[in-house]
Formats: C-alpha cells, sequence, structure tokens
C-alpha cells in the first residue's frame, strides 16, 4: 500500500446472488425501519442495576444513555446497554442504570415523544456490550423498481442458504471516515476512548470483509477449506479442522457450522494451511492497518463468514412497496441482507 487514500473508498463487495435486482428507498421515514434487540439473559428481578426496555425513534443510543444518566443523577459509566442502535429508526433496546441502595426514580418521567420506558427490572450486574441473542428487523423498502421475479428468487435463496456476514457501511462511517481516522490514529493523532474503540473496530471490519469478499468470490464463503476454524451457529464457540471430512461438509450444508474469517490481532492466526494462505496474502496487502492493529494491543478473533437470515417473510404491499421482517444474531447487519437484492438510498 503506498498510501493512505489507497483504502478511503469502499470497495462493492462480492455477491452471493448476482447483485442487486432492484432499487429503493430505505428509512423514508423512522417507522420503515423497526428493529428489537434480545438479550442473552433473563434478568433476575433482585440487583443494583435497572435495566430498562426502551423503544426510541430518531434518537441514538449514546444520546439515550447521556440522557438517562442525568436523569437518574449518576455519573455516566454508571450507564450501558449492550449495543448501538440505528438512529433514524424506531428501535426497541435494553439499558442498566446503577443505583445501589437507591430507589427507582419515576421512570414516566423520562419519556418524551421520541422515548418510552417498556419495562423494568433489575439485576445484580450491569448490562455488559455484546450480550445479546439478536435483532429481530421489520423493513420497508419504498419506491422500488426492478425485476420482482428475480427479487423473489434471490429472497427464496437467502432463506434457504443465507448471506455473506459483511460488517455493513454504516462501521466505516461517512464515506469511509473512519477508515482514514484508524490510519491518523496509527500515525499517532490522540483521540478519546470511545472514538479510539470505533475506529479500531473500523480497520479489522474494513481486513474481514475483504477476506470475506475474496471467498465469496471463489464460491467458498459457505464451504471447507483446509485448515478452516469453523464457528457454532449463534455461537462465539469454534473449533479447528486439518481435514475436509464428510461431517464437516454436512454440517456446513446444514448450516449448523460456519467457515470464519479474521478479526485482525496480535496472537496466532487461529487457522493453518490454505486458510492461513488466503488470509496472508490478503492482510499483507494493507501493512499500516495490520501494523496499527498490533501495536494498538488488539487481540486476534473470528467471526463467521456466513450468517443464517432466520424467520425471513416479504411481501410486496404495492408494486413499488417491499415488507420484510427477519431475525439476524447480534453482531450481524441488516444492510447486509438487503445488499443482496436491493441498492438502496
Amino acid at each position: 500500500m503506498k498510501d493512505n487514500s489507497q483504502i478511503i473508498d469502499l470497495p462493492e463487495w462480492s455477491y452471493v446472488y448476482g447483485g442487486p435486482t432492484g432499487t429503493g428507498k430505505i428509512r423514508v421515514t423512522a417507522e420503515d425501519f423497526v428493529v428489537e434487540e434480545y438479550l442473552a439473559f433473563e434478568p433476575s428481578g433482585a440487583g443494583e442495576h435497572v435495566f430498562l426496555q426502551i423503544q426510541k425513534t430518531d434518537e441514538n443510543t449514546e444520546f439515550v444513555a447521556r440522557q438517562l444518566a442525568r436523569f437518574a443523577n449518576v455519573r455516566q459509566r454508571d450507564v450501558s446497554f449492550a449495543g448501538l442502535k440505528d438512529r433514524h429508526a424506531v428501535t426497541t433496546q435494553w439499558f442498566s442504570v446503577w443505583l445501589p441502595g437507591k430507589a427507582d426514580p419515576d421512570w414516566v418521567l423520562f419519556e418524551t415523544e421520541n422515548v418510552k420506558v417498556l419495562q423494568t427490572i433489575r439485576h445484580a450486574r450491569k448490562l455488559k456490550r455484546g450480550v445479546l441473542s439478536g435483532n429481530s428487523f421489520k423493513l420497508c423498502i419504498k419506491d422500488w423498481q426492478g425485476d420482482q421475479q428475480k427479487t423473489l428468487q434471490q429472497l427464496e435463496a437467502i432463506k434457504l442458504n443465507g448471506v455473506p456476514n459483511y460488517f455493513g457501511s454504516q462501521r466505516f462511517g461517512h464515506k469511509a471516515l473512519n477508515i482514514q481516522k484508524a490510519l491518523e490514529l496509527f500515525a499517532g493523532a490522540r483521540v478519546g476512548r470511545e472514538q479510539r474503540s470505533i475506529y479500531l473496530s473500523a480497520a479489522r471490519s474494513f481486513l474481514f470483509n475483504h477476506i470475506l469478499a475474496y471467498r465469496v468470490t471463489h464460491q467458498n464463503w459457505n464451504k471447507a477449506l483446509a485448515g478452516d476454524t469453523y464457528l457454532f451457529d449463534g455461537s462465539h464457540s469454534c473449533f479447528k479442522s486439518s481435514e475436509l471430512d464428510a461431517e464437516i461438509m454436512l454440517r456446513l450444508d446444514s448450516k449448523d457450522i460456519h467457515p470464519s474469517g479474521a478479526l485482525y490481532g496480535k496472537g496466532n492466526a487461529d487457522v493453518s494451511l490454505d486458510a492461513l494462505q488466503l488470509e496472508s496474502e490478503i492482510l499483507q496487502a494493507y501493512p499500516k492497518l495490520t501494523q496499527g492493529l498490533i501495536a494498538a494491543g488488539v487481540d486476534n478473533d473470528r467471526r463467521a463468514l456466513r450468517v443464517n437470515v432466520k424467520d425471513l417473510h416479504w411481501h410486496f404491499v404495492q408494486q413499488d412497496c417491499l415488507e420484510l421482517s427477519f431475525t439476524l444474531p447480534a453482531g450481524s447487519y441488516a444492510t447486509a441482507v438487503l445488499r443482496e437484492f436491493v441498492r438502496f438510498e
């Protein structure tokens, strides 16, 4: 890589089902993009932390968290949430507020036209990032135009086979600015802790998408390579195998397990043989990002290359209005599903 500008423009990551066969608009109104998150555990009902299930419209997660801290008269770090949610949408998500030895305030007084408290429950520990089982989506694509028959065929294929587990473009910021900021961070720029985390994540996501796109192009994103590490569906548990045996093939076909790609960082690559060679060749093209991630002390991890799109349903309300609903595991993007069949604004 000769200069930073080479990686600023995001490529059009490879498609599995032939690319978009229609165009349309998402989020024309907030109600066109409805998301509900599901915790990976059941709050106990007792403890120092108040868990609040909040429905918000046209508000971002961090803003609501700051407002909660102010309302409850606690420090910002005493308010937490499991995941960031889109601003221009109707989203239902969980927050926790640490109130040791204190009674709950009247949460009804916290509500606004755009923020509603649906339920509260106590728990012994704070809500940590990522402790979700998944998210459900109800989406409306307006001003849809295209080949309806081909779109329906693509949706059937997605329901049957899943989609590449790309990070969505929102991960990289407007015009991929988060990648540029990551390079500036690696060159010595000083940033806040929250921004640092965002830029590091963007750099790893960019490298992962390149690995995934390569395997999509070579039609092995959902198949085994010698030396692959496999993740169990809906889980962070994994296992390695240098053998391409019949059992692995069968479990891949049933979508019980998925091949994985590198979330780059320090430590062992966790793959070998053909999988290691493939990833190494791709990663060595971006030395400023890989060296920067190592210097930042980020640990290596793995992410599934494929994601199952569960409970996928669709129908054309009108010729130019397509409605969809589906569920994805935590960390997967609805836009990674949409991009396979519609080019959206």
